[in-house]
């Protein structure tokens, strides 16, 4: 990536296939033709499948990505927009949200590269989409590629998540019944 500066990180390669899904909210036509140009190349380049999916705008980006991970076969996402603050409150609630959406997703296993821009004015917004300036597309391209390295190099859980034993309370048939 021309805007990327030498210290980033190689993409990593794969022994088996990876399909990623780009989730897109294409409300800015000229932003979002970038985005997917940049983050489609990207994901060419480490020889990665890839489908493009489109919802009506940012806030839908984490619901798409939950429901493809949990009902689709993607190792991946890669979560696409532009917001722009207007003269309300509801660029804060989109902002916000939206990115918190992801971080959840994150944190529950989900490979997924933010690259929603999120932005004063529509200049903001071109310099970020520019492949050759900020890319912020590609760079959650290649951010979702590492996280599904990371995952594949980890492999399958070892131990389970929670409570691992049954829990019994008191007046159970079984297990002592005070507390």
């Amino acid at each position: 990536m021309a805007g990327h500066s030498d210290n980033d990180m190689e993409l990593p390669t794969f022994a088996d296939p990876v399909k990623v899904a780009i989730v897109i909210a294409p409300y800015y036509t000229k932003i979002s033709d970038s985005q997917l140009g940049s983050a489609r190349a990207v994901l060419d380049r480490a020889g990665a499948a890839h489908e493009t999916i489109e919802v009506p705008g940012s806030l839908e980006i984490p619901a798409a990505v939950a429901l493809g991970h949990r009902m689709s076969n993607f190792d991946g996402f890669v979560a696409l927009g532009c917001v722009i603050r207007g003269r309300t409150s509801h660029y804060d609630v989109v902002v916000n949200e939206s990115a918190r959406g992801l971080m959840l997703l994150g944190l529950q296993g989900v490979a997924v590269g933010n690259g929603i821009i999120t932005v004063e004015n529509m200049e903001q917004a071109e310099e970020r989409a520019d492949t050759d300036r900020l890319d912020t597309a590609g760079g959650a391209a290649a951010a979702a590629l590492h996280l599904i390295a990371l995952a594949r190099r980890f492999g399958q859980p070892k131990k389970k998540i929670g409570f691992t034993q049954d829990i019994l309370m008191a007046g159970d048939s079984e297990g002592p019944t005070t507390a």
